[in-house]
């Protein structure tokens, strides 16, 4: 049940002035997207502001992301909640409208334990017939995943196919490969450890960086399948400090500002996110201009 090879773009949400959801630009900037090599297509993530969103606007908004993509390429639907509840309405609705699969974070705040994140992901698992890719970010959660427990999940629920590793902790991605032995595919969730994530047996990345250079980003990962590993490396290497400066401020709000001098969307983000400081903004744009971007 694995569900793509390559780069899948943590996709940002566009907004209209008063905030509503800008359709218009979100299908512009699919296509975008999958005009430029993307491999798939990640919705109501972390980097599209989910988090601010009610669950019907979430599902709205996958919907139209589903419909306008056309299966060029998979939709992964986020799907994650701090409830096991709602997480498991969710993904029913999110499979309801279409998605090909979900992307479903530890529970945040409430700080599940190991037995708990293993009944969390097998009860959303069961709800559901399309596959499961777990993400694990501590950093915004409070929630670690250990290797044992992502590799038990898999084996307890075999449309749980992978895991988002961004612990930023490449001795975890390791042990998460020895322990799970081919059983989850791995997608780095760091843009900054795409390659050494691939050298650990990955499969892609799911990228921030992919919003802004979608082209170079999936042929970073195909380079690196293909054993051009110089190839890839100049890559990584090249857009180093862009991915730098699009976590210079928590994300998404560099990637927002970004986005907006391409001209994909308005630098508009739903509170409590407010926009880049102008310092650090400029230091971004001239970041991007170096490598072409703009």
């Amino acid at each position: 049940m694995s569900i793509f090879t390559g780069a899948g773009v943590a996709m940002i949400t566009p907004f209209k002035e008063d905030l509503s959801v800008d359709y218009d630009q979100l299908e512009k900037f699919i296509d975008f997207q999958i005009d430029n090599g993307t491999d798939s297509i990640i919705i109501c993530g972390t980097t599209g502001e989910a988090s601010t969103m009610s669950h019907d606007e979430q599902i709205e908004v996958i919907g139209a992301c589903v419909s306008h993509v056309n299966k060029r390429v998979p939709v992964i639907a986020g799907a994650g909640a701090n409830c096991t509840d709602e997480a498991l309405s969710l993904g029913k609705r999110a499979q309801g409208v279409g998605a090909d699969g979900l992307l479903v974070v530890t529970p945040y705040y409430n700080k599940a334990t190991q037995g708990g994140l293993k009944e969390y992901y097998t009860t959303i698992a069961a709800a559901v017939d399309i596959p499961i890719i777990m993400y694990n970010v501590p950093g915004r959660t409070g929630t670690n995943i250990q290797p044992k427990t992502a590799a038990e999940i898999a084996r307890t629920a075999e449309n749980v196919v992978a895991i988002k590793e961004a612990s930023g902790d490449l001795s975890q991605v390791a042990n998460v490969a020895y322990e799970s032995q081919g059983d989850l595919d791995i997608y780095s969730g760091n843009d900054d450890q795409v390659l050494p994530v691939l050298s650990l047996g990955g499969k892609g990345v799911i990228s921030v960086l992919s919003n802004v250079a979608p082209r170079e980003t999936h042929d970073m990962v195909a380079k690196f399948m293909e054993g051009d590993t110089k190839g890839a490396l100049d890559i990584q290497m090249k857009y180093l400090e862009v991915i730098h400066k699009l976590f210079c401020e928590v994300n998404p709000i560099p990637v927002k500002r970004a986005v907006s001098e391409m001209g994909y969307c308005r630098d508009l983000l739903r509170r409590p996110l407010t926009e880049m400081e102008e310092a650090n903004a400029q230091q971004l744009i001239k970041a991007m201009k170096e490598t072409g971007i703009l």
